[in-house]
């Protein structure tokens, strides 16, 4: 764990796009024609016809008013365009680094935004800020046509973008837009009036009638009234998170109902927070500014400062949105947004408030993955694609981030050739791993985030990931660099992914833990990371972490017979031995449900149920408790056992009846598991074979097949039953006398395969001292081991490997 070195962040700041700088010189004018191209290719390899479809690849056409330019050939549409921007700027003249706007023409431009969107024409154009306008015209008395700053601030991205080129902690802190906002208002006495001491803005001559009648034309015919569901949540830790109803009559206004609940008298000093969960999302927290909200109106540009707020800070509310929420907070998901003019609403109930609070760990998004949330536990290794379930670690991992608003994470594999990484297994004591070229290849043509040298990966046969995750400031957070060598790129990316993740949940859930302690954590998980920004980025966000285990019970051992955590003395088993068991790799499935159960079993609510639950035996898939009473089953048989209460925000996450959830919950209580073993599938051979012999034995095969193969000086080889030519590949990553190589197969995908891996090894044998410089061809052959073939009578020496007749 490394925790020294500077801290101090660079202020960078953001850089536009070739696109959007072409945006904003030519806007409407500049037209893009996005074409899918197709590129040639390759055959396989000489001797064997094979049809292989190319990449899809795009290219742009950007027409502007003087001249027309066309990017070269991409995987991606956005990057043909992005490409094609490019190419006109550097026609112009325009450098891109020197081109970003100063703070100071941001400032100008932000001005001019202002004026923009109180101008008529906006207020008839198709954006979510002109529906908070037009609502705001249904206003009544002194709030006619006043609008909020704080709903400028949310709405309108390219002011947030101008706020955050002038001051870059703009980022940190998103309030400073509304300063920023409230100060380009007072420039401009001659269009808008801002009151002092107020958040709001409204023109100071009305719109025009024909305007207004234009714009309200736009909107369909809305009900009476929309009623809607949101949170309630109160600063105070001792008071309950509640549900509330929100009544909004087609003729007012929503911002003005949640400001009446939160004791506002209006809408204007109502706060609203930055989206909680998807960026398309309209959730978002509301709450009270102070009646006299301090905002820093000094001409200091880039150093305005966030003024002291001088309420209480809602731990609850903030640890949602990860930033900081003041007093008590309304949870909804209302409002209005680019698909239309209406107003958009839905429910936000109290489960899915839970949710969202176990989500902010990784294991909680994991269990939601799978809906499994009292039963499933993010998996403690990646084994394979196929055994996987629910979520994978990189996708995880990249959610994780997106929620702390952090950039997303940078992967960086390393390819290590054939015979280094034999040598390195060895002396790691590991199991040897290969795979075809060809597969990562096509890994890495769809995940293009992840850094790896084609040149090695065409020659190399097995992989190690690194993963770093920078904060938006480009500040490095923390790093993970595993040693292990796996045999497929996903694998390792993967498994590196997951690592982090198990760091993550370990820290998250114990963050006032010794420094001893936290070096050993970082040093189990292979984690290097800053403490000090890990805590400003990630731990600050989450201010209170409610899934650590609570004390429902009081402290006390619930009294109940049979309820031992993680005993298998107290399990029920019933049912006849099938004899099928499960092992570790194995694959299970099993039907199950959990319920709340009072002392005596006089009462029970059921929580969760599945009939179909499928988990990789010995990765930790589940919690241990389930584990430990599956693995004396047999195939057939049922169990019944008790555990203690997990914490209460996951009993009210998966409950299915949160009033009877949370009246079990104020009594002595547990739960109860009931399971059926339903199938038990055993791991592939392959893997049973890593697992028992290092190496693998069709290795150690191919190995001794090759030392003897040395010895006869052959120039000339045919391998009858080649597959996917293992053997014939393992020749050319060793020194022999052999100038030509062939296979025999009467699978036509296995040959296809092997065609592909040869060609790319004996074209890149140019590039790099390779020791298959002296073979010189290799043919494959469609046929059988059992057929005669004149055309393999004159090949010096045949070889036959792992063939059944």
């Amino acid at each position: 764990m490394e925790t020294g070195g500077s801290l101090v962040q660079a202020i960078r700041k953001p850089t536009l796009t070739p696109k959007a700088i072409i945006h904003q010189k030519f806007g409407s004018k500049a037209s893009y024609t996005v074409e899918e191209v197709e590129e040639p290719t390759q055959n396989g390899c000489p001797g064997l016809a094979i049809l292989q479809k190319g990449p899809c690849l795009y290219r742009c056409s950007l027409e502007l008013p003087d001249f027309t330019v066309v990017s070269g050939s991409f995987k991606k549409k956005k990057d043909a365009e992005q490409s094609a921007a490019q190419i006109a700027l550097e026609k112009l003249g325009i450098n891109l680094s020197s081109d970003n706007p100063t703070a100071e023409e941001a400032w100008r431009e932000l001005i001019a935004r202002v004026k923009y969107i109180f101008s008529n024409e906006f207020l008839s154009a198709l954006h979510p800020l002109s529906s908070h306008f037009k609502a705001a015209l249904r206003r009544v008395g002194d709030l006619n046509a006043s609008v909020p700053a704080s709903v400028i601030a949310i709405c309108d991205g390219k002011l947030n973008n101008l706020c955050k080129i002038i001051n870059p902690t703009v980022e940190s802190h998103p309030l400073l837009v509304l300063s920023y906002i409230m100060r380009a208002a007072a420039g401009l006495p001659e269009l808008v009036v801002s009151a002092e001491g107020q958040l709001s803005i409204w023109r100071k001559d009305p719109y025009p009638p024909n305007v207004i009648e234009s714009s309200i034309s736009q909107q369909s015919d809305v009900a009476e009234s929309i009623t809607t569901t949101a949170i309630y949540i109160p600063c105070s830790p001792e008071k309950a998170v509640e549900p509330v109803i929100l009544n909004i009559s087609s003729t007012g206004y929503y911002l003005d109902v949640i400001g009446q609940i939160l004791g506002l008298s209006d809408a204007n000093m109502v706060l609203i927070s930055r989206t909680i969960g998807k960026a398309s999302s309209e959730t978002r927290l509301y709450f009270a500014a102070p009646k006299s909200y301090p905002l820093d109106m000094s001409s200091d540009l880039l150093n305005a400062k966030v003024v002291p707020f001088g309420g209480p800070l809602n731990a609850k509310a903030s640890s949602l949105c990860g930033q900081d929420i003041y007093g008590d907070s309304i949870l909804a998901s209302i409002g209005y947004t680019w698909k239309g003019q209406d107003i958009f609403h839905e429910d936000v109930t109290l489960q899915s408030y839970y949710r969202m609070l176990i989500s902010k760990i990784p294991s909680g998004v994991y269990k939601l993955s799978r809906e499994a949330i009292l039963a499933a536990e993010l998996p403690l290794t990646f084994t394979t694609k196929t055994n996987w379930k629910g979520s994978f670690p990189r996708e995880i991992l990249s959610s994780f981030c997106r929620q702390y608003r952090l950039l997303e994470p940078v992967f960086c594999v390393s390819s290590i050739p054939l015979k280094a990484s034999s040598e390195l297994s060895r002396s790691n004591n590991k199991p040897e791993v290969s795979e075809s070229a060809e597969q990562e290849r096509e890994y890495a043509n769809e995940n293009e985030s992840v850094d790896v040298d084609p040149k090695l990966a065409v020659l190399g046969s097995s992989f190690t990931c690194e993963v770093k995750i920078y904060a938006k400031c480009q500040d490095l957070i923390l790093e993970c660099a595993p040693d292990v060598l796996y045999k497929k790129q996903n694998d390792a990316v993967q498994s590196a992914s997951l690592k982090v993740l198990s760091w993550l949940n370990a820290y998250l859930k114990d963050t006032y833990m010794s420094l001893e302690k936290e070096k050993q954590l970082a040093n189990v998980f292979d984690i290097k990371f800053y403490r000090q920004i890990f805590f400003k980025e990630v731990v600050k966000c989450l201010s209170v972490c409610n899934c650590q285990h609570n004390e429902t019970l009081g402290g006390k051992e619930p009294e109940l017979n049979g309820v031992v955590e993680n005993d298998a003395s107290y399990i029920n088993i019933e049912g006849t031995d099938s004899g099928l068991c499960p092992s570790n790799g194995s694959l299970l499935c099993v039907c199950y449900s959990v319920s709340l159960v009072t002392k005596g079993e006089l009462q029970k609510e059921l929580l969760e149920s599945i009939e179909e639950f499928e988990f990789e035996m010995g990765t930790g898939a589940v919690i241990p408790c389930l584990e430990a009473v599956v693995s004396q089953m047999s195939v057939g048989q049922s169990a019944c056992f008790y555990t203690e209460l997990p914490p209460e925000d996951l009993v009210l996450a998966a409950a299915k009846d949160l009033a009877n959830a949370l009246a079990f919950l104020t009594s002595p209580c547990c739960l109860e598991y009931s399971i059926i073993l339903l199938q038990v599938t055993e791991p592939p051979e392959d893997r049973m074979e890593q697992a028992l012999f290092n190496p693998p034995l069709s290795k150690q095969r191919v190995e001794y097949a090759v030392q003897h193969i040395k010895e006869f000086c052959a120039t000339s080889l045919v391998d009858f039953g080649c597959g996917s030519g293992s053997l014939l590949e393992s020749l050319l990553e060793y020194p022999t006398s052999l100038e030509t190589i062939a296979g025999v197969d009467i699978s036509q995908k296995s040959l296809s395969r092997a065609a592909k891996v040869l060609h790319s090894k004996l074209v890149m044998k140019s590039d790099f001292d390779a020791p298959c410089r002296s073979i010189k061809s290799a043919i494959l052959f469609d046929g059988s081991i059992t057929d005669f073939d004149s055309r393999l009578c004159e090949f010096d020496l045949a070889t036959c490997l792992e063939i059944l007749y």
